[in-house]
């Protein structure tokens, strides 16, 4: 007879079955970031998160399996985030606003995102076109759509929504991808608290007046 395993039982096991997968995923996010994926090693990846190799290729079957599920995992919590956001109804510059606003606090909160995101950008193979098409493109649409939205209504000036989306993320992800750099030249360290507040009010302000019909009357 087969023994049918408790309730508590299983769902313990699913808890540090999930605590494991956290612990490997943060420790890889880090050094993919640092590394790159072709300069990461799964046993430092192993040592970072407190677990054995073993354990690690028990839940993914390689490094190309890995670092697809560490860059899904910022794309997806993201996502679910600024689609609510860019498909609500309301003044579409307001919404513009607060979509900036949630991708640079998204960005500034996981260092690591920015370096992800370029690597992804420039690696081709189907782990990431599915991973483009289920979640950038989307989110790219969306944005067109809601600038699309703002032109018709007069509250956005007359622009390319596709290349003013591009823009947009570049707006927001170049300062994290430079940070490196700029602490080489000298720069104050660009993840101080008082830095990000100072960047990202500069970042709304640029939207402002590059977008904005009236970009002095104050938004809801």
């Amino acid at each position: 007879m087969t023994s049918v395993k408790p309730p508590d039982v299983r769902r313990s096991q699913e808890e540090r079955r999930d605590e494991a997968c956290a612990k490997i995923l943060a420790a890889a996010g880090q050094i993919f970031a640092r590394e790159g994926l072709a300069g990461a090693r799964t046993d430092a990846i192993a040592a970072a998160a407190g677990v054995n190799k073993a354990m690690l290729y028990y839940y993914f079957r390689g490094k190309e399996d890995l670092y697809e599920a560490v860059i899904e995992e910022h794309l997806k919590d993201f996502n679910q985030e600024a689609l609510a956001v860019l498909t609500a109804g309301g003044s579409p510059r307001t919404l513009l606003l607060r979509y900036v606003n949630l991708h640079f606090d998204f960005v500034s909160q996981r260092q690591q995102h920015a370096p992800l995101f370029q690597q992804l950008m420039m690696k081709n193979g189907k782990p990431m076109e599915r991973l483009l098409g289920k979640y950038i493109i989307p989110r790219v649409e969306a944005v067109q759509e809601l600038l699309a939205r703002g032109m018709k209504a007069g509250e956005l000036r007359q622009a390319d929504p596709f290349h003013t989306a591009i823009s947009l993320a570049a707006l927001v992800v170049s300062y994290f991808s430079m940070a490196p750099m700029m602490q080489r030249l000298g720069y104050q360290d660009p993840f101080a608290l008082k830095n990000l507040d100072r960047r990202k009010q500069e970042v709304l302000d640029f939207v402002r007046h590059g977008l904005f019909v009236n970009p002095h009357t104050p938004t809801t």
